[in-house]
């Protein structure tokens, strides 16, 4: 049943940044069960990174999308749309913020860099969203990923604990908004894992160490396990899921 629990769906997967990122596990899962999908790169320096990724995906559609700059969102849109002419799930999995901002305290947080990390990691799930509407004539998934540090203060985590809270905030606000048009708004939040995105969080290791020892299940949590969630939130398995923060940490997040 899980090779087809996707069998005639077709998403776009936002975030991939080579075989180890989240989005990658993600777009795995979908792809063993049996979606189409569309995959953006960042950039053409990330490009061959993202490329065996996508070859492994099949996919139709393979675009690039930095989403501060003008008209590629729209661009990916628009052959989504001249390519299937409708969608079925969106999972925006991208997130920045300048060094100097992420790894100083937050009240020394740049005016610059906040609108900076606001931008792509929350006001871009916006803009996707809006895009993404038209083209779920039947209902839809739109899926994000959070962390832990949205609502508890995490040692290092700095200004992204503001950032995905506000992340958040938008996933619930979405979800009460699209629900009459039957597209579901969720977020995972994933325990610390081994990615490149994470390692540059200062004191990285450190987390690591804490979520080894914290979680109830004493082990970190894969990309294998985020993706298995993932599949699971777009399918019509969880058509009654939506403004929902999912956990996958090995029970980390019950800890006080």
């Amino acid at each position: 049943m899980l090779d087809t629990l996707l069998k005639g769906k077709r998403g776009l997967v936002v975030g991939i940044a080579n075989e180890h990122s989240i989005a990658a596990g993600c777009g795995m899962a979908f792809h063993a069960a049996g979606a189409d999908l569309a995959v953006t790169y960042a950039d053409e320096v990330s490009r061959p990174f993202v490329a065996p990724v996508v070859a492994k995906l099949d996919a139709p559609i393979f675009m690039p999308l930095n989403v501060q700059t003008d008209d590629q969102l729209e661009a990916v849109f628009d052959a989504i749309d001249r390519e299937w002419g409708e969608l079925d799930f969106v999972l925006h999995s991208i997130a920045f913020c300048p060094k100097d901002d992420l790894h100083g305290p937050v009240s020394q947080c740049s005016k610059e860099g906040f609108a900076q990390a606001m931008d792509i990691s929350v006001h871009s799930l916006i803009r996707m969203t809006r895009l993404a509407v038209p083209l779920m004539k039947n209902g839809g998934s739109i899926l994000t990923m959070s962390y832990y540090g949205a609502e508890k203060v995490v040692d290092h985590y700095n200004i992204m604990g503001p950032v995905k809270s506000a992340l958040e905030g938008t996933v619930r606000y979405l979800a009460a908004e699209l629900g009459p048009k039957q597209i579901r708004v969720n977020a995972i939040s994933p325990g610390p894992l081994e990615t490149r995105a994470g390692s540059g969080i200062a004191h990285f290791d450190e987390l690591i160490d804490a979520a080894r020892k914290r979680a109830p299940e004493q082990g970190l949590v894969t990309i294998e396990d985020v993706g298995h969630m993932a599949a699971g939130l777009v399918s019509d398995m969880s058509r009654k899921v939506t403004g929902n923060i999912a956990y996958v940490d090995g029970g980390y997040h019950v800890r006080a």
